[in-house]
């Protein structure tokens, strides 16, 4: 009996990649004519002390 496991891919960044220099970087005129660029949303929590 053959049984299917469900597997989920999350998104992955190359292990020693500085991301926050790398997805901070704006796409060149060259590479946005080319659409060779990715939109990037960053969110951050901010957490306000209740006391």
């Amino acid at each position: 009996m053959h049984r299917k496991i469900k597997t989920e891919a999350e998104p992955t960044i190359a292990p020693g990649m500085d991301d926050q220099e790398e997805l901070g970087r704006h796409a060149s005129k060259e590479e946005i004519e080319k659409g060779e660029y990715t939109l990037v949303t960053t969110l951050s929590f901010d957490e306000v002390d209740p006391s």
